[in-house]
């Protein structure tokens, strides 16, 4: 979508503050902005049609009705753009506000510091675009037959992509990411072009059993490579974690390739994981029988930080939108201890999903629980024989950072 057509609210009691904001959007591209010096006027105007606005910059401290409220009756009308908060907070209270926002189902994608620069409002409207909020592209999908011969023809492949100890360096896990193979074609075609027709056809366990199964049958060759023990992890859709056949299905074909449901992590999305005791009952069994549980792209969806101390994860993967550039945003910073906080009193795994640079890399690695790494400057999702060639290399280059 073209920047013109990205319609942004700025809500600011302070004149000023309105007009700076409106020329530094305007000098970015942002043409299509609104501004109100009060709130209770932006919520009228946005609640007479919420999908028409796809952000919102606003206060916290303004009269009659203040940021907090805003928020809270955005959430209340459904709005499911992005809202960035326009002032100057302590940790505290950005924690609160981000764990808030999640409470009455609001995307809060950031906190802008006053005085505002040009480069937070940049990284604020990144991480709009990385929560899918404004829709990039449209996709082209594989037809139903051509899913389907490419599933009698076994061409859906597992590509691995690793989550690396940031401490050790060494492969803690596998993520297994769907891939379709057809001959003659140099690129293997992504999720997004063949999962929607999957679900529409409702034959995603075919797809998730024959990742499944290849991937069961290459966990002891990459054993020997890595020369220890690792995990495989693979996401598993709303539908599926209601679906108790899947997980007997699942557990059936680990058990003929002599795996154990310990060696395997389910992902669950978080804008889809908690929305029905169906789906948690799902999530309490899946455990039980052993398997590790993983919150993937946690920062999407609503899940609040309270609800972590819960439920039953072994795992927790922040979305990349709270690891771009963290070493420069503040609000992402608060966010991400607040995880290694809770990932240490829950003795639970913390993966920081979408590190693409070594400035990134370099910040996460101070933690002091190892937290896991995983995007595209470690490894992209490759293939097993790719994989194989990856960790040649990366092994060479971990022994010299460690000695």
């Amino acid at each position: 979508m073209h920047k013109n057509l990205i319609k942004i609210a700025i809500v600011d009691d302070s004149k000023t503050m309105l007009l700076t904001l409106k020329a530094m959007l305007n000098g970015l591209g942002y043409q299509n902005t609104e501004t109100f010096s009060s709130a209770r006027l932006a919520f009228d105007e946005i609640k007479k049609d919420s999908s028409a606005y796809h952000c919102v910059l606003t206060d916290l401290n303004m009269p009659e009705l203040d940021g907090m409220a805003f928020i809270r009756q955005l959430g209340e009308i459904g709005f499911n753009g992005g809202v960035a908060i326009v002032s100057e907070m302590d940790e505290r209270v950005i924690s609160l506000a981000a764990d808030l926002a999640k409470i009455h189902k609001v995307r809060l994608i950031g906190n802008l510091s006053k005085p505002v620069s040009v480069k937070q409002i940049e990284m604020v409207l990144d991480r709009l675009k990385t929560l899918n909020v404004v829709k990039m592209q449209t996709l082209q999908y594989l037809s139903e037959q051509e899913l389907i011969e490419a599933i009698e023809n076994q061409q859906i492949e597992p590509y691995y992509q690793p989550k690396i100890n940031s401490q050790t360096n060494r492969v803690d896990s596998l993520e297994i990411l769907a891939r379709v193979v057809k001959p003659g074609r140099i690129d293997a075609i992504l999720p997004q072009h063949f999962l929607p027709t999957a679900v529409s056809l409702g034959i995603e366990n075919i797809i998730t059993f024959q990742l499944v199964e290849k991937a069961a049958r290459h966990y002891c060759e990459l054993q020997v490579i890595f020369d220890h023990d690792f995990k495989l992890a693979i996401n598993l859709s709303p539908k599926q974690m209601q679906d108790s056949f899947c997980a007997e299905q699942m557990a059936t074909i680990l058990c003929v390739n002599g795996l154990e449901p310990s060696q395997f992590i389910i992902e669950v999305t978080e804008e889809y994981a908690l929305r029905t005791p169906e789906q948690l009952e799902t999530l309490n069994r899946l455990r039980m029988h052993g398997y590790g549980i993983a919150l993937d792209d946690f920062g999407t969806g609503f899940t609040n930080l309270n609800q972590l101390r819960t439920l039953p994860f072994t795992e927790i993967k922040i979305d990349r939108c709270f690891i771009s550039s963290i070493r420069d945003d503040k609000f992402s910073q608060v966010i991400v201890k607040s995880l290694i906080d809770i990932a240490k009193e829950q003795k639970v795994e913390l993966v920081a999903e979408g590190v693409e640079d070594i400035e990134d890399l370099e910040y996460l690695r101070q933690s002091e629980i190892g937290i896991l790494l995983q995007g595209f400057f470690i490894c992209r999702p490759k293939p097993i024989n790719e994989v194989v060639r990856w960790y040649s290399k990366w092994k060479q280059v971990s022994e010299k950072s460690i000695s």
